[in-house]
């Protein structure tokens, strides 16, 4: 018994300690929406890094648990679960007191005093610190920007790329980590390319949410205008729907119960808590416009067209280029449902690829604009788009487009034997 007590006292006190603290902070001044945003990402980044962390540190020998009950892979719940405190929320809170770097410097030194302290459940080796500075690297400074530009409403971009990496390796990697031993390495690689495919509208929804909407999926860091394009214009639940058709398809690959049990708790929060709860601010902010929008737009079942209320786009088009007036001509033909095509001689900017642009003033040009035309078509083709308009992909197929003929060049030049067209004559077929 009595050899037992050091343990108990260790995880015990490790645990009370950020977490007394984190109460004491908001019970001294309640957290502001922006606050619980911040806290939830950084510990959620927090979380996610640190379980890899330390399976790597016990495998390249850095510290060792030793530790009973209460242990995941060789790691104690109840520690990590106060580091992720320590480095996550808690200073999510501490910004209102310290500056970034002054916080980072602490809590590092913080963490160099705590570590031998917490012996004998943790353990050691000579090399320690270079699992304090790999984690000081991968886990703290990354949290505690994270946490920062949620607070002040930077970065929105990076915040949405942030958080759908914590949605994928929480809602997916969590429940594939937990299976074990039982999931096959190519297993995970299916695994990965379902969350690819089923998980395309869901990750194209969250950009919209950060490229027209200026917010994120976190309910705590919302869109600020009403969102009705991008995959929004087909269905109202993009992400859980796109969840819950990943967790069924995982259920029939890996032949396993427990994402059945995810895809029912996804339509079950759906239903309940995002309709209900999310579903009442949505009506509170935006009023008629929301009521409208959810009247026509199914929240489960997409629509093939998209909804003919949803934000207008106007696709200028250069009508001396024949590869452009082509793509017009295309685009015509499938009768776009809220996409206006006009000259691109015609816009007061000179413009070089072919552009996209909305009432409130939001361009994409090249393969961007192609994508976003796309959505004004069909769920299929809009699909197409989601995916060529990913990072990486939009750039590549932009160069090869480039190398096709369609490299930029400023439309309001005209061809000497041609004059820039008409508005009536880009939209006549072919």
């Amino acid at each position: 018994m009595t050899a037992d007590l050091p343990e108990t006292l260790v995880r015990g006190l490790g645990l009370a300690f950020p977490s007394l603290a984190l109460a004491g902070l908001c019970l001294w001044r309640p957290p502001r929406q922006r606050e619980i945003a911040a806290m939830v990402v950084a510990s959620a980044w927090a979380v996610l890094t640190l379980v890899p962390l330390n399976l790597y540190a016990l495998r390249a020998g850095w510290w060792a648990f030793h530790a009973e009950g209460a242990v995941w892979w060789g790691m104690p719940v109840d520690l990590m679960l106060a580091w992720a405190l320590l480095w996550g929320a808690l200073p999510a809170l501490l910004m209102r007191l310290l500056p970034v770097p002054l916080l980072s410097f602490v809590l590092v030194w913080a963490d160099v005093i705590l570590m031998p302290l917490a012996e004998p459940v943790v353990v050691l080796d000579d090399r320690w610190m270079v699992g304090e500075i790999a984690g000081a690297a991968l886990c703290l400074i990354p949290a505690l920007l994270l946490a920062y530009w949620t607070r002040e409403g930077q970065w929105v971009h990076a915040r949405m790329w942030a958080q759908a990496a914590l949605a994928g390796g929480i809602m997916v990697g969590g429940p594939l980590a937990a299976l074990g031993e039982d999931t096959t390495a190519a297993e995970y690689f299916a695994a990965a390319q379902l969350l690819l495919v089923a998980g395309l509208p869901a990750l194209a929804a969250a950009r919209e949410f950060a490229r027209v909407g200026g917010g994120t999926p976190l309910p705590y860091d919302p869109p600020n205008r009403l969102v009705t394009s991008g995959p929004y214009a087909f269905v109202r639940n993009p992400m859980q729907t796109s969840m819950t058709v990943l967790y069924v398809l995982l259920a029939l690959l890996l032949r396993e119960p427990l994402f059945l049990l995810l895809a029912a708790a996804s339509v079950c929060y759906a239903v309940g808590l995002a309709d209900w709860h999310e579903g009442a601010q949505l009506r509170r902010r935006f009023g008629a416009a929301w009521t409208g929008y959810r009247s026509r737009v199914r929240p489960w079942l997409p629509r093939w067209r998209p909804w003919p209320g949803r934000t207008r786009g106007v696709l200028h088009v250069d009508a001396n280029c024949a590869l452009c007036l082509s793509l017009a001509r295309w685009f015509t033909a499938r009768a776009p449902i809220a996409l206006d095509i006009r000259p691109a001689a015609e816009h007061p900017d000179v413009l070089y690829r072919l552009t996209y642009e909305t009432p409130d003033g939001l361009r994409w040009s090249g393969i961007a604009a192609l994508a976003r035309g796309m959505e004004h078509l069909n769920l299929g083709w809009a699909l197409l788009g989601w995916a060529i308009d990913l990072p990486g992909l939009r750039h590549l197929v932009q160069r090869c487009g480039d190398a096709l003929g369609a490299g930029p060049h400023p439309a309001r030049t005209p061809h000497p034997a041609r004059t820039p067209r008409s508005g009536a004559e880009l939209s006549a077929p072919a």
